[in-house]
Formats: C-alpha cells, sequence, structure tokens
C-alpha cells in the first residue's frame, strides 16, 4: 500500500449539491429556501439560540451548579489505605510516593472509611472527626495540617 494511492471507499464521497440550476434540477427557483423570511435572503443569519426576540432558554431556566477549581488539588484517603502503608510516619510526600494520590495533590484528607489496626502518625494530613477517633483508637496521632 502506498499513500499516494489512497482513495475514498466508492460511495464514501457526494457531489456538492448545486442549488439554483433551473427547475429540472428539483433545486431551481426559491433553491430550497422556500418563501421569503430573514433565512430566504442572502446575508439573512441570527445568533445561536436567538428565539426572534422572546427570551431564549438558556436565560430563560435557573443556573445551577458549579465546577469546583480546587477538586484536582485536593484527595481524599480512606483508612484502609494507611493500613496498607508500611511507613509508621505518614506525610504527603508519603501518600504521592505511594501512588495513593495523584502527584499535584496540595492537600490530603483522610476519611473514615475502612479499618485500621496499626499505629500510625499523620503529619501535615488532615483527618476527619470519625478517621481521627479510630486513628487514636489503634495507637496512632494526628497532627494538626497547616
Amino acid at each position: 500500500m502506498k499513500l499516494n494511492t489512497l482513495k475514498p471507499a466508492a460511495g464514501a464521497r457526494h457531489a456538492k449539491r448545486r442549488v439554483g440550476r433551473g427547475i429540472g434540477s428539483g433545486l431551481g427557483k426559491t433553491a430550497g429556501r422556500g418563501h421569503k423570511g430573514q433565512k430566504s435572503r442572502a446575508g439573512g443569519f441570527h445568533k445561536v439560540g436567538f428565539e426572534g426576540g422572546q427570551m431564549p432558554l438558556q436565560r430563560r431556566l435557573p443556573k445551577r451548579g458549579f465546577t469546583s477549581r480546587t477538586r484536582d488539588l485536593v484527595a481524599e484517603v480512606r483508612l484502609a489505605h494507611l493500613q496498607g502503608l508500611d511507613a509508621a510516619e505518614i506525610t504527603l510526600e508519603t501518600l504521592k510516593a505511594a501512588g495513593i494520590v495523584p502527584a499535584l495533590t496540595l492537600r490530603a484528607k483522610v476519611i473514615l472509611s475502612g479499618k485500621i489496626e496499626r499505629k500510625v502518625a499523620l503529619v501535615g494530613v488532615s483527618a476527619t472527626k470519625g478517621a481521627k477517633a479510630a486513628i487514636e483508637a489503634a495507637g496512632g496521632s494526628v497532627a494538626a495540617a497547616e
């Protein structure tokens, strides 16, 4: 196969529709534009979403929700993930090295999901109230995240 011999499949390309070429073509006279009105004129167009002066749909409906700009910078860590780590002191760098949180993460928070039976010390990583209680019940500690 050579690049200079490539051709589209049979029937894949259609000839451009030639409008306004007489009655016999089926698209003569008004050339498929109908009679009168803005869309029949040359240069007659309006903005996308324009409804003839009526309040457009995108303005009639209420705005709702938003896209969080910090969503990718803050990560959640489960207690079960901490159970699997072999480090005694857990920092954000430890979590990144273990692949638990993405490399671009700026803050991490431990949530109460799963169980922890070993002693761990969280440094620079925050925890929810329930997760903090579970870590301290297992003999660990949570240093306040800056």
